[in-house]
Order: C-alpha cells, then sequence, then structure tokens
C-alpha cells in the first residue's frame, strides 16, 4: 500500500529516556505561508515538499516518536495532484501543497485513528474526514500521516502501550506535553509546518507551551467538530503551527458553522488575519494571576510568566486591574464533566477488556461506569456554580493572564507530578491553569514566554471573554512582535 503502518516505539513507558544529547534535524521547514508560496509561484513542487516532510518524519521517528502512522503514497499522490492542477493554471487553495499532520484522537480519510488506545491497535481505515481535516485539505493541504497522542487523549504528556513515548525536541527526556504532544513535538522540531490539534483540557495549549509554540484553544462552538464531546461541551479542534499569522490563517480555514455541529456557532463575521493586525486592544482590562487562587506553581515558571505579562501589557497598552484572581478548585468539577461522552464510542465488549489499557486509564473507567444521573446532576450544578465565577470575574476584566503550564516539562515516560516545586499536590493539577478555559468555554492561547535556567519552554497563558477569539489573537500577535520566539527547537 506504499504507507507505514502503526509504529510503535522501541522505548516503552517507563524504561530509560532517550539521551539528551543534541540530535542531527533533517531540516526546519518554513512556516505555512511560506510553503504555500513557495507552491503557488513555481518555486517548489508540492512533492518535493511532502518528500521533504515525509524524509524529516523518518529521521527524527526513533528520536521523538512523533509520528504513529505515516501514509507517504497517498501524501505524494495527492501533492502531484496539486502540481497538476497548478500546471494546468487552476486556481490553487490557500494552502495548497503543505504537509501536516493529523492527530490520533482525530479521523482523516484513508489512514486509521487508533486513539493511542490497544482497543483500536486494528482499526480499519476512516472513510471520512473530521471537519477541520477536511476544511484543511480542502484548501490543500496534504495530510501525511497521524500524530501521536495519550491513549484517550488522557495526560498531559503522550505516552501510550501502543505507541510508547513521544519526546520533547528541546530536550528528549522530557515531554511535549499532552495530548496534543505529537503534533507539537513535529512542528517545534521543523518536520511539518502545522498539524492538527485538540483541546479538551490544555491539549493544545500545554503542548505547544512545552515545546515554545504559540497555540489556541478556540470557543467551543468556532470550529466544528463531530467527533469530539457535545454533552461535555470542553473539547475543541483545532491546530499548532508556530506564528500567530499561521494560527491566524488556519483559524480563517477551520471557523464556520457546520449542519453536522448542532453545536456549531455561526460565521464569525470578520478576517482572523487582518484582526491580529488591526483590532483595537488598548485599555483592555488586564488581570494577573500566578496561580488562579489555588494551583501549586512553580516559581520558576512565574517569574518568566510575570516578566511576560508584563512586556504584553505595556506593548498593548492594557489596563492592570491588580484585581487578585480566586477560583474555587475544580478538578473533581472537570474529572466528571470531562467523562462525560467517554462511553460514545467504544467497542461492545469494552467492560471485558480493561485490562488492555494503560493502568492509569483504567481506574476513570471503572469508576465512571457507576455514575448515576443523580450524581452526574451534581457536577452539572456544581459546574454553574464555577461558571458564575468566571462570569464575575469577567465583569471585572477583559483579559486574564496567567502561567500555561504551572511547571517547565517533566519526565517524557509520565506520570503526571504530583509535587511542584517540593509542594504536594493532585495529578491533575499540572493541567489546572489550562483546564479553566475548558469548563467555562473561553477562548484561550498560548504564546512562548522565555525558558528556564535548563532551556525549557514556558508558556504565557492570554484568556479572554467567550467569542472573543479576536482578542487572544491580537494581543499573542502584539506580544509575539514585543518578544519574538525561535521558530524551532534548537
Amino acid at each position: 500500500m506504499g504507507a507505514t503502518g502503526s509504529r510503535q516505539l522501541n522505548t516503552r513507558c517507563g524504561e530509560s529516556p532517550a539521551s539528551t544529547d543534541a540530535y542531527d534535524r533533517p531540516m526546519t521547514v518554513p512556516g505555512v505561508r511560506d510553503v504555500a508560496r513557495l507552491v503557488h509561484d513555481g518555486e517548489s513542487s508540492a512533492r518535493r515538499l511532502v518528500q521533504d516532510a515525509l524524509d524529516a518524519i523518518a529521521s527524527l521517528s526513533d528520536v521523538l516518536n512523533a509520528f504513529v502512522y505515516v501514509d507517504a503514497e497517498g501524501a505524494l499522490a495527492a501533492a502531484d495532484a496539486v502540481d497538476r492542477a497548478r500546471a494546468a493554471g487552476a486556481t490553487l487553495g490557500p494552502l495548497a501543497g503543505v504537509p501536516f499532520g493529523v492527530k490520533d484522537l482525530e479521523d482523516c480519510i484513508g489512514m486509521p485513528t487508533t486513539r493511542g488506545s490497544r482497543w483500536y491497535a486494528d482499526a480499519p481505515p476512516a472513510t471520512r474526514d473530521d471537519i477541520h481535516v477536511e476544511r484543511f485539505r480542502a484548501a490543500g493541504a496534504v495530510p501525511i500521516g497521524k500524530t501521536a497522542a495519550p491513549e484517550f487523549g488522557a495526560f498531559g504528556y503522550t505516552a501510550s502501550p501502543l505507541h510508547g513515548v513521544t519526546r520533547n525536541p528541546w530536550d528528549t527526556s522530557r515531554t511535549p506535553g499532552g495530548s496534543s504532544g505529537g503534533t507539537a513535538a513535529a512542528v517545534s522540531a521543523g518536520a511539518i509546518a502545522f498539524g492538527t490539534a485538540s483541546d479538551g483540557g490544555g491539549s493544545i495549549r500545554g503542548p505547544g507551551a512545552s515545546c515554545g509554540l504559540p497555540g489556541l484553544k478556540p470557543t467551543y462552538g468556532r470550529v466544528p467538530t463531530f467527533g469530539v464531546t457535545r454533552h461535555a461541551g470542553n473539547a475543541v479542534n483545532f491546530a499548532l503551527a508556530t506564528t500567530i499569522a499561521d494560527t491566524a490563517l488556519l483559524f480563517d480555514i477551520a471557523v464556520g458553522p457546520d449542519m453536522r455541529d448542532r453545536t456549531s456557532l455561526p460565521e464569525p463575521g470578520m478576517s482572523y488575519v487582518d484582526a491580529i493586525e488591526q483590532l483595537d486592544v488598548a485599555g483592555l482590562r488586564s488581570a494577573w494571576s500566578a496561580d488562579l487562587g489555588f494551583v501549586t506553581t512553580d516559581p520558576e515558571v512565574v517569574a518568566i510568566t510575570e516578566r511576560a505579562a508584563s512586556t504584553l501589557v505595556d506593548a498593548a497598552g492594557l489596563a492592570d486591574t491588580g484585581l487578585d484572581v480566586q477560583i474555587d478548585d475544580f478538578i473533581r468539577i472537570y474529572a466528571y464533566m470531562e467523562s462525560a461522552d467517554q462511553f460514545v464510542d467504544v467497542p461492545d465488549d469494552w467492560e471485558d477488556r480493561l485490562d488492555e489499557l494503560d493502568p492509569l486509564v483504567v481506574g476513570g473507567w471503572r469508576r465512571n461506569r457507576t455514575v448515576t444521573l443523580p450524581q452526574f446532576a451534581k457536577v452539572e450544578k456544581a459546574r454553574r456554580g464555577l461558571e458564575l465565577q468566571v462570569a464575575d470575574l469577567f465583569e471585572h476584566v477583559d483579559v486574564l493572564l496567567t502561567p500555561t503550564n504551572p511547571c517547565a516539562p517533566f519526565a517524557a515516560e509520565g506520570p503526571m507530578p504530583t509535587e511542584i516545586a517540593g509542594q504536594r499536590c493532585h495529578a491533575g493539577s499540572a493541567a489546572l491553569l489550562t483546564m479553566l478555559a475548558n469548563v467555562a468555554n473561553l477562548p484561550s492561547i498560548t504564546v512562548p514566554a522565555g525558558l528556564t535556567a535548563d532551556g525549557l519552554p514556558v508558556g504565557l497563558m492570554i484568556t479572554t471573554a467567550r467569542h472573543r477569539d479576536d482578542q487572544c489573537l491580537r494581543l499573542a500577535r502584539i506580544f509575539e512582535q514585543a518578544a519574538p520566539w525561535p521558530l524551532h527547537a534548537p
């Protein structure tokens, strides 16, 4: 078939990490717009760009394990179609010839979706694209393979019994974050210009911050889906790229309603590519919080991101309210809420196959199968209380600034830390700061804020009021101009 099947790492969870020595990077690709321009202007064929990406992925596979499935034959055939269209004088889409990866929780025609689980190890090729994948493909982009995710996207690191451990190109002993860790690692390493990603509790922003990338979690419904949550209403699909301009371009392509998604929002009525340069944000009220009032955070991470927040406030002309942000710990709300759609797409015999799952996943499945509707109603009631807290906060501010992750990237094999900077915490703490936007359905973006003393990337998170994705992107663009970041890991 010409496609590489689901590859498993030689290194398994719990084994020694790979060397942190520098590795030979085969290439670093230009950004999304630059790659598309090469094809539009005839400076490169789409086939050459796709082959370069395939070579880069192959070269990095044993080091990063960012891709778990590669369809070389299908990608080269799609690239040839782009080249033929250009030769015939056809109008090319804005992403014509740009290779991209698809997260292994999302469907892409002709490729299996394993969700990082042995339950789906033998999944047949998908017969339809997820909606955002469909839109990127229609714009001319070339899907090249599936990027790694932890089992069911359950963790803030990317490792699974099926596919092994995915590693951070900044330091291969560390995680690229989760659950979009495969995409983040591949983009940060320069193998592809962009890849799809999803965010149900921070799975775009956490990996973005861990790998030195910007990452937008849109307002729920802005990018339509049919493969993620409906009842919980927390998870969104989108993408990761290296710059705000590329992020805005991809967002313009991905947004807009779809009849297959009853929760999708109307057309935004704007160009986000224009908004990042033109939107007036001066005078917006901002608040900085290191911990939302309850999250355990690392002082070094706080210091880096607080400096970055100050840079943004000055550069954008924001009004610093000095508000003391106090939110109640919502981890139990999130844990139950996020499980609302867990049993929608499972094998018929799933209860007899729990031993096939990651041991850290099994407990949640066993617990959640016994939750009753009255119990879930209590969770929903508690969530409403949190939503009222958030609504009150945004009566007083327009922009909330926090660290993205409360600590630097931890061990690639996991698990999520139960201690941060010497302070005990529950394992969910490593993703608590990002989870707020998912529970309350707010747009939120991470931008690279700087490096720790160990050279690990740290992200500043910008969260705005519901539906103000344009403000997120504009503020991120202002910060990018004030404090530019490297486009790829060193």
